[in-house]
């Protein structure tokens, strides 16, 4: 635990002489207020920062006024910064007198308040998850959408499309890019110093390389970590993978789909339950070695998944990435060291404190706190109500679902084909949200609310395919 003299020491030690204060909006994405070093006091940290909520999706604009108490823990020297700096994060509070209260969709306490409601189900007392970031890094993006002219353009001088281009000669084929080594690999210097910033802020790295697809596409995966941290450090490895892009003169984008054709960015995300410092999910004598609470929890992330998707995958880019044929699951099954399947259970996480399995629809344009904290609800929900996936039909399916019939292929439960399907199921589906306070009807409602806004304005742009299709029609 840092303390005011902790960060007094280190900002004399750095040399600091801004601190800038990260506050996460409705969407799950940074916005920052900085104040000088030298007017860091141990009132501010009482007091904290006024802020207009309304801007930042949280709240209407007569009840707006909010208030961001910094959390030191979470203070790390920002390397991206000319002007030595400290980044720290916090809570948001509504203003109440004579005490402060917390704010209910800020996404950092909706993450507590689900580790809260875990603890008090008895069931167990630490979520402890692994997201894998997949992303793309371009030499250049850009768009428009206008009425006159909608459409995009990106290039990444080792992409397949350019093969014949002058002293472009170090391409991967389509598809063909999965831990292809250098000269091949032209952006290693790049991922080897996000890594590097990634371990200076206090995140650990397992390892990273470059993904299937060869139009640019890289995984950065951290080691396991209990969930309200890792909800912090993915929006720390957001922030560096982004800024370390633009250092190297790159852009790096977590969309699901950018690529036509090629694979699609998730954000798969492994999970196990302790209690006691033991693990819940490990039975030596269970499917995979799994325990019966793990295989009720995946029972309740398998009845869920249609209303989880409209969190998890928020955006209708999503749903170009949730699509056969690129490794990306479409069916509500479980199954072992199967990447076809929507929940995954890894065959090489052979000790009890490592098994667990993976849920691999979510991306990264999902809110990490809110999705994280909505997984670990509905899994609880399945272990409360004892829902068993086999018996509820979601598998084991220990083959490639691609493979089956297309008569075995109807039997399946799909995953959402559009975030209109996906906030659909929410609609129905979202009490166990709701159980001890963690989310409110109020949340869910804005939520709906705001990403079908989205749907209907993306839905009335026509697609340049859509001329290829029936310009001439």
């Amino acid at each position: 635990m840092k303390s005011y003299k902790d960060i007094q020491d280190l900002i004399e030690l750095a040399e600091i002489q801004m601190i800038d204060f990260k506050i996460v909006d409705i969407d799950g994405k940074f916005r920052h207020v900085t104040i000088p070093a030298s007017d860091f006091s141990v009132e501010l940290l009482e007091d904290g920062i006024g802020f207009d909520a309304s801007n930042y999706g949280y709240a209407i604009v007569e009840k707006s006024d909010m208030v961001f108490i910094p959390d030191l823990d979470t203070a790390i020297v920002d390397p991206f910064c000319d002007i030595p700096t400290l980044s720290i994060g916090g809570n948001a509070m509504i203003i109440d007198h004579p005490n402060n209260r917390p704010l209910p969709q800020y996404p950092r306490n909706v993450v507590k308040a689900a580790e809260d409601y875990m603890k008090q189900t008895g069931i167990a007392d630490e979520m402890i998850i692994l997201p894998e970031f997949e992303f793309y890094l371009f030499d250049q993006a850009g768009w428009e959408v206008s009425p006159r002219h909608s459409g995009f353009e990106i290039d990444y001088q080792a992409a397949h499309w350019n093969s014949y281009e002058e002293g472009h000669g170090n391409v991967t084929g389509l598809q063909k890019a999965y831990h292809i080594d250098r000269p091949l690999d032209t952006t290693f210097d790049v991922r080897s110093q996000m890594v590097l910033y990634m371990e200076e802020a206090g995140i650990p790295i397992k390892y990273h390389h470059p993904e299937v697809g060869s139009a640019g596409q890289f995984e950065i995966e951290p080691r396991l970590g209990k969930m309200s941290d890792m909800a912090d450090a993915t929006m720390m490895i957001k922030y560096i993978i982004r800024n370390t892009a633009e250092e190297y003169g790159m852009t790096a984008t977590f969309m699901p789909k950018p690529v036509y054709k090629e694979a699609g960015s998730g954000l798969h995300v492994h999970m196990l339950l302790k209690k006691n410092g033991k693990p819940v999910f490990s039975d030596d004598k269970g499917y995979s070695n799994l325990s019966k609470t793990a295989l009720y929890f995946i029972g309740g992330l398998l009845t869920h998944i249609g209303s989880l998707c409209a969190i998890t995958n928020p955006s209708t880019n999503s749903y170009k990435r949730l699509v056969p044929g690129y490794e990306a699951p479409v069916n509500a099954v479980f199954a072992t060291s199967n990447r076809s399947a929507v929940v995954r259970i890894p065959a090489y996480a052979k000790t009890p404190d490592l098994r667990r399995f993976e849920l691999r629809n979510p991306d990264a344009t999902c809110n990490p706190y809110y999705a994280f904290a909505a997984i670990l609800m509905a899994g609880l929900d399945g272990v409360r109500r004892k829902i068993d996936p086999k018996k509820a039909g979601f598998g084991p399916y220990d083959v490639n679902l691609f493979n089956l019939s297309d008569s075995e292929k109807a039997k399946l439960k799909k995953l959402p084909k559009s975030l209109d399907e996906a906030l659909d199921a929410l609609e129905k589906d979202y009490e166990f949200l709701l159980e001890g306070g963690v989310f409110t009807e109020d949340m869910i409602r804005n939520h709906i609310a705001r990403k079908r806004a989205d749907a209907n304005e993306i839905n009335t742009v026509p697609n340049p395919i859509e001329f290829d299709k029936y310009y001439n029609c």
